[in-house]
């Protein structure tokens, strides 16, 4: 079954709008944990509008699944990881003012980069995935400079879901049974939610994991939060 990583981003985001600690992150993560969720995701943004550098080793602490931080690997995030080694480090391309991430990485152009960053995260003993676009020059890229897993870049399957399905999971399809060729783990994650999950887990093979946030904890305003955990991962039921 795939797994499931509970990106906690928005919850700190309401958090942080109040000043206080409420909702309180850690005991979010801990009920995640409890009701089913295979891992627990963040993503410190420079500004550190959602989660803060001060949130990770308080999560590295209590997290008990799977912890995977992911963000642009400049010199201020990479030591954060290596202080709070999680189990996987995402690396994603955003600009320091991104909205949010909307890109894949150029494995070709940032090759040397790549490979120099992802060598110091392994030597820690991190796994290392890189958030990419479905493009098979991308994905040999990728096996090139290291890295352990790509994590599919979902927003345009997302946006052409309704549109045509079969044709918006295509070039994951085809670029999944590539990774897979080469011994590259799968991952998958940015705007799946309850309508599209199941096809994307059942059309692209050895999906490892994904990684949801935004509508996961969107739908759990209407649901509550185990039972939208429930609801998701039995979208990943084989």
């Amino acid at each position: 079954m795939t797994r499931l990583s509970v990106n906690i981003n928005k919850v700190a985001l309401i958090r942080n709008s109040r000043g206080n600690n409420w909702p309180d992150l850690i005991q979010v993560a801990k009920d995640c944990e409890r009701f089913g969720a295979h891992g627990i995701t963040v993503h410190p943004r420079p500004d550190e509008r959602h989660i803060t550098y001060a949130d990770i080793p308080l999560l590295k602490e209590i997290v008990t699944t799977e912890f995977n931080i992911e963000g642009n690997p400049n010199e201020r995030f990479l030591q954060l990881v290596s202080q709070n080694t999680p189990h996987q480090c995402t690396l994603v391309p955003d600009a320091p003012d991104a909205l949010t991430s909307d890109a894949g990485w150029d494995t070709i152009r940032h090759k040397n980069f790549l490979k120099e960053t992802i060598s110091r995260l392994k030597e820690q003993g991190i796994r290392v995935s890189i958030f990419i676009d479905p493009i098979e020059e991308m994905i040999e890229g990728a096996k090139d400079v290291g890295a352990d897993r790509i994590e599919f870049y979902t927003g345009p399957y997302a946006h052409e879901f309704f549109k045509n399905k079969e044709n918006a999971i295509q070039p994951f399809v085809k670029c999944a049974e590539l990774a897979k060729n080469i011994d590259l783990g799968i991952n998958a994650g940015h705007d799946l939610n309850l309508d599209n999950l199941s096809y994307f887990a059942t059309q692209v093979t050895d999906l490892l994991e994904v990684s949801i946030g935004h509508a996961l904890i969107s739908d759990a305003l209407y649901y509550g939060l185990h039972n939208t955990i429930q609801l998701y991962l039995n979208q990943l039921k084989p």
